[in-house]
């Protein structure tokens, strides 16, 4: 029970601060800076409070995590709906997502993001376990870790490009750079061993 007043204060603060930091980014002509400094202050006196009150490891941790859901609902209630519709002269360029789409265009997108995409991540993750210090097992567990997240990134980046070209050209350069220097990193290391 007694963990419930500095959870909705957290909360409670992480809005404040958020409407302060918002209110202060909102000006045409520059952040203010009472409101820029008020809100920071108030963030970063409550998780300064929390570590005091609660605890060194528990308190920050509480802290980051309820001042964060207290400015996502300040963020929530602040946002805007889009409709859809045909853009402007005057706006900007249209999202990738919002152009109209052609088929081919859909399926070079998919074999860009799938086989592609995989292939330039299994590249970089070989180079990180090939030139990673440390001991073999430790490096082959890595880079099988971190080839799923490298993916990722390479499929939500190919997705969201508009230029196929650009994508396609980071992507085969990335795999070829990738599987070169990690065949030449296991060549040299494997000499010497």
């Amino acid at each position: 029970m007694v963990i419930w007043l500095p959870v909705l204060a957290l909360l409670a603060g992480g809005a404040l601060g958020a409407v302060l930091l918002r209110a202060s980014w909102r000006k045409r002509d520059g952040a203010a800076p009472v409101p820029l400094a008020g809100g920071w202050a108030i963030l970063i006196g409550l998780a300064a409070g929390a570590a005091w009150l609660i605890g060194p490891v528990k308190g920050p941790a509480l802290a980051l995590v309820m001042e964060g859901i207290g400015a996502l609902c300040v963020i929530w209630q602040g946002r805007v709906r889009r409709k859809a519709g045909r853009t402007r002269e005057t706006e900007a360029a249209p999202e990738p997502l919002e152009e109209p789409g052609r088929f081919w265009r859909g399926v070079l997108r998919t074999l860009l993001a799938g086989p592609l995409g995989m292939t330039a991540a299994m590249a970089v993750a070989f180079c990180v376990t090939v030139y990673m210090p440390g001991d073999p097992r430790t490096r082959i567990v890595t880079g099988g870790l971190l080839m799923p997240v490298l993916w990722g990134l390479a499929m939500t980046w190919t997705l969201a490009d508009r230029r196929l070209l650009r994508a396609t050209a980071v992507l085969v350069g990335t795999s070829l750079v990738g599987f070169g220097l990690a065949f030449l990193g296991g060549a040299v290391l494997g000499g010497r061993a």
